[in-house]
């Protein structure tokens, strides 16, 4: 007898769906899966036998063949455990087929026939929704997680046996129409605040104009300056998530299974900080079965990289293409997948291995030494970086000031403000934030007049400034200008913007 049970699979971020098909007939005993099955899948065949008879089946020996379609697709994980059993009970003729043809199932089991919890529930799903099944069964810790994907009925099942009587008995089902409070609330009394900080009122400006048009931004500076305080309290002045960026970033972290428990959608902006010893595939990401990097689990938030002279070469230069498209592009023999990664850079380096250049009369650090140093960010690199900040030396009295700082809250309404004049000016647009505007957008919103444009061709002849550069220092420029609420960008934001950029030539003019 044959039958089908509807179920998952996980590409890149995105869910697709796989049609679970038994087949009992006579013949030798036997337990066969087909269909381009990763090892843990292959496994499934033990786990859904012991299940089985351990839920009270006691099944006849005949020849069972299982294939999960399509078979050109690599199935992974341990989602098929739940489906595949149910195929097979259904080929047995203990569930009728007409139960299963509109239900989607997935879910790992325990040998006694428990329902365990497994990672990529909302982006599968959403596919699910999008073909029109109607009744989703998932694991009971699964569920609101589930449910993040409106359209569909999500049902929580815990035991192999408690799924086979609700399949059996639909008008046992008990949907719970209540809305789950699972989002993530977040303390208005954080441990981190600009508050804390003290002085450092340049790298402060930096980060607020870099926070409201999501630039790219570099500070540098000697150790113990501030510049990994100021950068781990940038996602607070950030803008609040939409629904939409949400959900794309709880599918990047559900398909990692780094969701917390009960708390299935991300509503705060991540903030990553790899370690310098990173490798390059968990950094960009990748894998036989492509998974995201850190730059995807960043998307739509920070990603920070202290003392980013100490990562390997190979490792920056992975940045370039994800920079400029804000997605990442991995592709095997076995097909291509495309991960966000709408993150924004910050990055935190030493001017020099002892941190004081270019102050000769305190750095003993040789030229070669420097050179070496600093050359770890290519010029490709450097160029894709927006805004550079420079930590002012401390000062006693700064440290030891016991006024309080301007509140995070108050930058972020300032940035807020910022960000939905961005919002409205590119309504029409693909693009949500200066720092994604092209060369179109750049004509036709960073217009200059007279004396801007005389202004801006001192600067790229003075700077050699590369057309990237010039055009880096526009998107500065305009955000700049939304701060202040102005419609034209002036001279005095051109003059601020390229302030941002006067590092190239004093650590890397006479160095690189």
């Amino acid at each position: 007898m044959f039958s089908k049970v509807n179920s998952g699979g996980i590409l890149g971020i995105e869910g697709y769906l796989v049609g679970v098909e038994a087949d009992v007939s006579g013949g030798l005993p036997g337990f066969s899966m087909v269909g381009y099955l990763s090892s843990e899948v292959k496994e499934a065949r033990d786990r859904v036998q012991t299940a089985m008879k351990n839920s009270g089946f006691q099944l006849l020996a005949r020849k069972i063949t299982v294939n999960l379609s399509p078979a050109d697709v690599r199935k992974a994980g341990t989602a098929f455990d739940l489906p595949v059993a149910i195929a097979v009970l259904a080929a047995f003729g203990v569930i009728t087929q007409e139960a299963l043809n509109h239900v989607w199932i997935a879910g790992e089991l325990g040998l006694d026939g428990r329902i365990k919890g497994i990672h990529g529930v909302l982006p599968m799903v959403m596919a699910a929704r999008d073909q029109g099944i109607r009744f989703c069964f998932l694991p009971e810790e699964n569920i609101k997680e589930g449910k993040l994907a409106e359209g569909c009925t999500v049902i929580g099942v815990r035991y192999l046996k408690e799924l086979v009587e609700l399949l059996n008995c639909p008008e046992k089902i008990k949907v719970d129409v209540r809305q789950e409070e699972c989002e993530e609330r977040v303390s208005e009394n954080s441990d981190c605040d600009f508050s804390q900080v003290r002085g450092q009122l340049v790298m402060r400006r930096a980060v607020e104009i870099g926070a409201a048009g999501r630039h790219n931004i570099l500070l540098a500076g000697a150790a113990g300056t501030g510049k990994s305080m100021i950068a781990k309290r940038i996602p607070t002045i950030l803008p609040s998530l939409t629904k939409e960026e949400s959900l794309e970033i709880s599918k990047v972290y559900s398909v990692c299974g780094m969701l917390k428990e009960g708390m299935p959608l991300i509503t705060s902006r991540p903030f990553r900080s790899p370690h310098h010893t990173i490798t390059p595939q968990a950094f960009i990401g990748g894998g036989n079965t492509p998974r995201p990097g850190e730059i995807s689990l960043a998307s739509g938030g920070v990603l920070f990289l202290d003392e980013m002279t100490e990562f390997q070469h190979s490792v920056l230069e992975l940045l370039r293409q994800p920079m400029e498209d804000r997605a990442v592009n991995i592709s095997r023999l076995n097909g291509s997948c495309s991960f966000p990664a709408d993150t924004m850079i910050v990055a935190a380096i030493n001017p020099c291995p002892c941190g004081f250049y270019p102050d000769k009369a305190r750095c003993r650090c040789t030229d070669s030494q420097i050179r070496k140093y600093l050359s770890k960010i290519s010029k490709p690199i450097w160029d894709r970086i927006d805004i550079c900040a420079e930590a002012a030396p401390p000062v006693f009295s700064s440290i030891r000031n016991k006024s309080v700082s301007e509140s995070s809250a108050a930058i972020r309404k300032r940035v807020e403000t910022a960000a939905e004049i961005q919002k409205n000016r590119f309504k029409k647009e693909a693009i949500y934030f200066n720092c994604q505007m092209g060369k179109k957008e750049i004509e036709k919103y960073c217009m200059l007049g007279k004396e801007e444009e005389d202004f801006l061709f001192q600067l790229f002849n003075r700077a050699s400034l590369s057309t990237r550069g010039c055009d880096k220092v526009l998107k500065v420029a305009r955000t700049i200008a939304d701060l202040e609420g102005e419609e034209q960008i002036k001279s005095h934001h051109l003059c601020e913007a390229a302030g941002y950029r006067t590092m190239e030539e004093k650590y890397w003019g006479g160095i690189l």
